[in-house]
């Protein structure tokens, strides 16, 4: 445990991670956010995880800020709904990149299931092509033209529950290595 001082603005950059009521990891914050939320009683520490903490001295007081730490708050969740399926969105999901060929030049929309065919505008059903792969697949589905995608398309995730997801897998990979 090192004491913060003048000489030592890097503890300032460190982050905590934030645990909802119930147990759930639901974001990052920086270390002076998690001194707030510490100091007024918004929040307390958790140990449980790690034993990383940082000692934090003031003229008043002097406190210890755990590398998580959970929220206090009967806030209740907020309600987060899956965006309608854009343009921007997918480009998003899809991280700029042609589904079929990886490519991440001149990106159109793609329905996997082509609208002519029955097919909807759902997350389940666009993917992010590049024309040429999307001239390419014309009118058919993927596996009538031979060209299998590189991820099933599905719908976003709420953010809390990926963050959560990227956690725990993170905790799993540091303990079993």
């Amino acid at each position: 445990m090192k004491p913060i001082s003048q000489y030592e603005p890097e503890v300032l950059r460190q982050s905590v991670v934030v645990f909802s009521q119930n147990y759930l990891p639901v974001g990052q914050i920086d270390i002076k956010r998690a001194i707030a939320l510490l100091i007024t009683g918004r929040a307390e520490p958790l140990d449980m995880l790690s034993q990383q903490t940082w000692q934090i001295i003031s003229p008043q007081l002097v406190l210890q800020v755990p590398e998580h730490i959970r929220l206090t708050l009967t806030k209740s969740e907020r309600f987060w709904r899956v965006p309608p399926v854009a343009r921007r969105e997918v480009l998003r999901r899809d991280n700029h990149t042609c589904q079929y060929c990886g490519s991440n030049k001149k990106l159109t929309i793609d329905h996997v299931i082509p609208r002519a065919k029955g097919g909807l505008n759902t997350w389940e059903n666009v993917v992010i092509a590049c024309e040429s792969c999307n001239h390419r697949k014309g009118n058919r589905t993927p596996q009538e033209a031979n060209m299998p995608l590189r991820i099933k398309p599905k719908a976003p995730m709420h953010p809390t529950v990926a963050f959560a997801e990227k956690f725990w897998r993170s905790q799993q990979e540091n303990n079993s290595g």
